[in-house]
């Protein structure tokens, strides 16, 4: 699943492939060209669920900014070529169904070569040479209509690299829609525009102008219905444009000499359509550059600049741009050059630009800079000051909530009138890459485009991010879907003219301690780790660093000669790749022996392994061989001599290994290392000294005793036994005060198919109190259950899965009851879970808690007071008794929990309905009915 791939070609095959990749897959391929050169990558096959499992391009590493293109669906892509020597493949699968997978054959490119542009479905190739001035031509089968340029050439273009002139054309049939046009001007419409479009229909159309023009396309008119029906526009910046919905998009201006115009729509639901205006301009003459058109509120006079001929009249004036919802607008001249401006109401965040110009574009149409803003309301968020802090995303570390609209506002303190900025920087970030982002902008003005400095979404953020100002804004919006953990902040004041520490690679070294303007950074890598990136980055005027810090990988051959090292698969622990043989040396003094401590191993069961021989040649015996997620014994050379060899195969792989090394003489046992989760005591390794070890809160010995003696055992100087391991338990009866419960496997992935019991007992007269630190299992299948007392038949406090937990639950008696299962697939970093003992007051109750999407009214718990609850609109009480602080000290009924009831009777002037289960899944086989009843004579 994924992996670092070089060479002149080679195969990417999706997991499984071509039985099915597995669900929740998250792999990303990185191929690495070599310098000025290109890479090519060709589909032999691909099939992925539609819509919901996709394939994403990146030209270039694996960052937002490189982003291109996403795949999804059964119909066999055409060949990409990069524009740069890295390109980037990410698979992304959900929880459930997958299809065959995907197979790709990648090539290096010569900057000389444009590569295999492919063959359209019905289309014939003729010419097998594609490097400079050279030409192919397209033909169709008979039956089918060739729209595009007929004939291609490979030119050389302005920065030394090679690319075709034109597009690959496409074959329609002879009675589809769409076409070929070659005009200097003229309208492009859906089918039977104005009128309704047709169901399933799928229409192409390419715009072709000589090499150096650029075309301008323009929309008079735009109605479909939302993501179902769509537009695609290629041949712009960015490279592919999806469009659809309700409002006019922004004109398009080409950065090529032809613009393809691909119209889907499903089948059911139809709407108007769209008609475009394109013309065609010389590159020379043609500076404007993403421009907007808004539609006014009087749409009489929408076509009162064309006519059946293309153009009747210049415009000067822009259509009234209105004003946002719950905001107001400053400035009523819509004239060439004038400008007006934008502001929201309190509580509300201005989204788009806050000022916008009218301007002329395309010679005859005045336009809008920009679309008009729209004011969001503020769900979440605050105020924060220096000197710093920290912040993080609604439920962090648990999933953030959909819909929401968060901002931040960071402010320096001024206090020695000294100029301050903020920097920032993230220490967890992930979010629902491309559907959810967060903005960062320079001082206070939120939602600015002018002071935007960075927009995020994924998983992949700067090192760090300066503010110009003494201010910085974060601006957090995400969509109706499920969303991710979300992320962690760090923030802190820096002087002006700084950068702020950029930090360390890992595995790395820096050289140079100043951050300020003109300082310069230079890195390096520990012995036996390569540098990739740049080796020294420049703190610049506009206060951020030339580059991201770079990083430090472990090469797949290498010797190693240094007393004390560690080897790791390559891109520990992002997961190895795929076709691998990897050979590593390590070289002591004669006379001395070589120990190695295995920290992580997790390959490929039975088809990738790692082998282990006593000598340098390929024929040395061999002293172990291992594959699967167990994690190996130490292992001792008998001479100075190790050679490791990693061999993996075409498809597969696991998180991969860490091995630290050490040399020894022949009077002392090797450094045992220290076992992760653990700590040691003592480092005297010499003949008769001892060591021991204890494991960290929540972990309990798995292998091994407590302490190890180096003693003379048949002839050597070897430890008495294995250095102890330490791991987190499934299952165990805990009695101390207080304590932690961790999954299985923490801090990795748990395991499946487990099935662990807990149980907390408190002194009598006592309850216990759990809080959840982390949580994190697989939707719907991987589940914990809680119940109030000693075993499975006692009550059930709640059932979790997903990362939707309460923060805390309190017991009702001196014990509570822990069920944890999961299923045969898929798994996920799992829980950390707080437990203590808490003392029942004489006269009052516990706090009981506030249901998820609920409320309570009343804080007094003292025996004989009542709270109640309400639920957020949508929700319902699982049940509406109050309750009773009762002499037990108990409360008279459960807290109740709010849920989105499967139908029901809705009353009232207005409301909410959700689906049951919201805003996680919906369970299968349902049937609800809502009937909703407002005040008679109503609609």
């Amino acid at each position: 699943c994924g992996g670092t791939l070089k060479g002149l070609n080679g195969t990417i095959e999706s997991p499984g492939f071509p039985y099915g990749y597995p669900n929740g897959a998250n792999c990303t391929w990185v191929i690495i060209a070599e310098e000025r050169n290109r890479i090519q990558i060709v589909f032999q096959s691909f099939a992925l669920e539609e819509e919901y499992d996709y394939l994403s391009l990146y030209d270039g590493h694996p960052h937002p900014a490189n982003f291109r293109t996403r795949l999804t669906g059964f119909h066999l892509p055409p060949p990409v070529t990069s524009t740069k020597s890295v390109f980037s493949l990410r698979l992304t699968s959900d929880f459930a169904v997958s299809a065959h997978g995907f197979k790709v054959y990648y090539e290096e490119l010569q900057s000389s070569s444009c590569g295999n542009p492919g063959v359209p479905p019905k289309g014939i190739l003729y010419g097998t040479r594609f490097d400079v001035g050279d030409k192919i031509r397209y033909s169709c089968v008979t039956g089918y209509i060739l729209d595009g340029h007929p004939q291609l050439t490979c030119i050389a273009n302005s920065v030394n690299t090679a690319s075709w002139d034109f597009p690959v054309p496409i074959c329609r049939a002879e009675d589809a829609c769409g076409g070929t046009m070659r005009g200097s001007s003229g309208i492009i419409s859906s089918p039977n525009f104005p009128n309704e479009y047709h169901n399933n229909a799928d229409c192409t159309w390419t715009i072709v102008a000589e090499p150096g023009d650029t075309i301008s396309l323009i929309f008079t008119d735009f109605q479909m219905e939302e993501k179902y029906d769509y537009l695609e526009v290629e041949g712009s910046e960015p490279p592919t444009i999806w469009l659809s919905g309700m409002n006019i998009p922004p004109p398009v201006i080409s950065n090529k000499n032809w613009l393809r115009l691909h119209f889907v729509t499903d089948s059911n639901h139809r709407y108007r359509g769209f008609s475009a205006h394109y013309q065609v301009k010389k590159a020379i003459d043609f500076k404007s550059r993403g421009f907007k058109l808004f539609p006014g509120k009087d749409n009489s006079n929408k076509f009162s600049i064309l006519n059946e001929g293309g153009i009747k009249q210049a415009s000067n004036l822009c259509p009234d741009p209105g004003e946002p919802e719950n905001g107001k607008r400053i400035g009523s001249d819509f004239s060439l050059g004038a400008t007006v401006q934008f502001s929201c109401d309190e509580d509300y965040v201005l989204q788009g630009s806050k000022s916008i110009t009218c301007q002329r574009i395309a010679e005859v149409f005045a336009a809008w800079s920009d679309h008009r803003p729209v004011c969001k309301v503020k769900t979440c968020g605050s105020s924060l000051q220096g000197p710093g802090g920290t912040f993080t995303s609604p439920n962090f570390p648990f999933q953030y909530d959909s819909n929401a609209q968060c901002v931040w506002v960071i402010t320096a303190i001024n206090i020695n009138k000294v100029k301050l900025k903020i920097v920032i920087n993230f220490e967890e970030f992930d979010l629902e890459i491309g559907y959810d982002t967060l903005t960062i902008g320079d001082g206070g003005e939120v939602g600015d485009p002018k002071t935007v400095l960075q927009v995020l979404t994924g998983s992949f953020v700067p090192d760090l991010i300066v503010s110009m100002s003494n201010q910085m804004w974060l601006h957090l919006q995400t969509d109706e879907s499920v969303g991710s953990i979300g992320f962690k902040v760090n923030y802190k004041e820096i002087e002006k003219e700084s950068c702020g520490d950029p930090g360390t690679p890992l595995y790395g070294i820096r050289e140079g301690d100043g951050f300020s303007n003109r300082d310069v950074l230079r890195f390096e890598c520990q012995f036996g780790f390569e540098l990739i990136g740049e080796k020294s980055i420049v703190c610049q005027e506009n206060n951020q660093w030339s580059a991201n810090i770079p990083i430090c990988i472990f090469p797949c051959l290498s010797n190693f000669t240094a007393p004390m090292g560690t080897v790791l698969s390559p891109d520990y622990p992002e997961g190895y790749g795929n076709n691998l043989n990897c050979i590593w040396t390590i070289i002591s003094d004669p006379g001395s022996r070589i120990h190695l401590s295995f920290n992580d191993f997790d390959l490929e069961s039975q088809f990738d392994f790692l082998a282990v021989k006593d000598g340098d040649s390929p024929d040395s015996p061999i002293i172990g061989t291992f594959t699967g997620a167990e994690v190996p014994s130490h292992l001792t050379s008998n001479g100075h001599i190790l050679r490791l060899e990693f061999q993996a195969d075409h498809s597969m792989s696991g998180r991969g290994f860490n091995i630290t090394y050490n040399t020894f003489g022949h009077n002392e046992c090797p450094d045992p290392g220290v076992p992760i989760n653990a700590r040691r005591f003592g480092d005297n390794f010499q003949l008769g000294s001892s060591i021991s070890v204890i494991c960290e809160e929540g972990f309990i010995k798995t292998q091994g005793t407590e302490t190890i003696t180096c003693m003379l055992m048949d002839g050597k100087v070897m430890w008495s036994g294995p250095i102890p391991k330490c791991g987190a338990p499934c299952g165990g009866h805990f009695s101390s005060p207080s304590g932690v419960i961790l999954s299985p496997g923490w801090p990795g992935y748990y395991k499946d198919s487990l099935n662990c019991e807990w149980v907390i007992e408190a002194e009598p007269g006592h309850s216990i109190k759990i809080t959840f630190e982390r949580f994190q299992t697989e939707l719907n299948y991987d589940v914990l259950e809680v119940h109030d007392g000693p075993n499975l038949l006692s009550p059930l406090l709640g059932s979790y899965n997903g990362t939707q937990v309460p923060q805390f639950l309190f017991s009702s008696s001196n014990f509570i009851y822990l069920l944890f299962t999961t299923d045969n697939s898929r798994s996920n970093n799992g829980f950390k879970i707080h437990y203590e003992s808490v003392t029942v007051n004489t006269y009052s109750c516990l706090d009981p808690g506030i249901p998820v999407h609920g409320r309570r009214y009343g804080h007094d718990f003292s025996i004989g007071s009542t709270v109640s609850f309400s639920c957020d609109p949508g929700y319902r009480l699982s049940h509406e008794e109050p309750l009773l602080c009762e002499k037990n000290h108990w409360w008279s009924h459960p807290l109740p929990t709010c849920d989105a009831l499967c139908g029901g009777d809705v009353r009232g002037p207005s409301g909410t309905i959700l689906s049951p289960g919201y805003p996680e899944l919906y369970p299968n086989s349902l049937n609800c009915t809502w009937t909703v009843d407002v005040t008679h004579g109503k609609g």
